[in-house]
């Protein structure tokens, strides 16, 4: 496995990582332990060493598959997990908490459910607008000091807030939604972080699945599956979408790839400082993503991708309501 740098003077991780909300949350039936745990060895074996999580998938409970799985091999791992978002009490609404006693609470919650002593990258989910963002850094920084946290991060703040938070402790990496249809990041997050020395890790850098090609109606996804409520899978936007993969699928095939792989090449592409996480619960589609890494695209390959798949022609909103309300603009 290829390795990239988080950052002008970060971490080096894996160039590939693994987003693990899906084992818990979010996609129907959580895994079970031994699943998990399967999917987490092979992942190491492959050398994909940066793993995601976060208080929110489950909640909790994806923290626990991560730490029962790292359990006898925590060294081999690089561990990002993410605080500061949740449910309200009927989960009909999201609530956002970057207070500094929130943080405090958060990372104690963390370690407990992850067994470990410490956490190489902590995130702040969601921005909370109550809190300024310096006050929510601050107490991140405290954690760093300690020993808790040796990294921070930020997750789809926008690029005011992440010029203040760099400001007051050096911000390692941004995460952000970005894949080849979800390119806003392309307006300003992208040159802000490069500018900042702060590294880019793309989550959803797969569409939530859709742009792997496995996803061909809406009765491919479970009946309590999140994405069935997400405008982008919903309506005439599915075919729509669904037309658009199919084209990208069509250069992949000629690549002797799959569309999985040209997709998530083509997040690399843009940049050595994007390190992507596609999340899977399966090996089979961990072990075709890891190979992503080493899949080149030539500037033909990614001007084909452009002529077939540009900005903004993706269909449908890429969060319902509830899920925009908590994006800091």
């Amino acid at each position: 496995m290829k390795t990239r740098t988080l950052g002008c003077s970060g971490p080096e991780v894996s160039a590939v990582g693994l987003g693990c909300m899906g084992m818990a949350a979010f996609y129907g039936q959580a895994s079970d332990e031994a699943q998990a745990t399967a999917v987490i060895h092979r992942a190491l074996d492959l050398g994909v060493t940066f793993l995601d999580t976060a208080e929110m998938y489950g909640p909790h409970t994806n923290e626990l598959q991560v730490g029962k799985a790292l359990a006898d091999r925590r060294d081999r791992a690089f561990v990002a997990t993410k605080f500061g978002i949740g449910y309200n009490a009927d989960r009909t609404a999201l609530k956002v908490d970057g207070s500094p006693a929130n943080v405090r609470r958060a990372i104690e919650g963390s370690l407990q459910r992850l067994g470990m002593d410490h956490v190489d990258l902590y995130y702040l989910h969601r921005v909370d607008p109550d809190t300024p963002i310096e006050e929510t850094v601050g107490a991140m920084g405290e954690l760093v000091k300690e020993g808790k946290v040796r990294f921070l991060g930020l997750s789809e703040a926008a690029p005011a807030t992440i010029r203040k938070a760099h400001a007051t402790h050096p911000i390692t990496a941004l995460q952000t939604e970005y894949s080849l249809w979800s390119r806003e990041p392309e307006d300003e997050i992208l040159a802000t972080v490069e500018e900042l020395g702060i590294g880019f890790v793309p989550y959803s850098p797969l569409g939530r699945g859709f742009l792997s090609g496995d996803i061909k109606s809406i009765d491919d996804l479970a009946a309590d599956d999140f994405r069935r409520s997400n405008p982008r899978f919903m309506g005439e936007n599915f075919q729509k979408n669904l037309d658009l993969v199919d084209a990208v699928g069509a250069i992949a095939a000629d690549k002797g790839v799959t569309p999985a792989q040209l997709a998530l090449a083509w997040v690399l592409a843009q940049g050595e400082h994007l390190v992507p996480i596609p999340g899977t619960r399966r090996i089979r589609t961990l072990e075709d993503n890891a190979a992503a890494a080493d899949i080149v695209l030539s500037a033909e390959d990614l001007s084909r991708i452009e002529a077939v798949f540009p900005k903004g022609a993706a269909s449908g909103d890429r969060y319902a309501p509830a899920g925009r309300s908590a994006l800091n603009r």
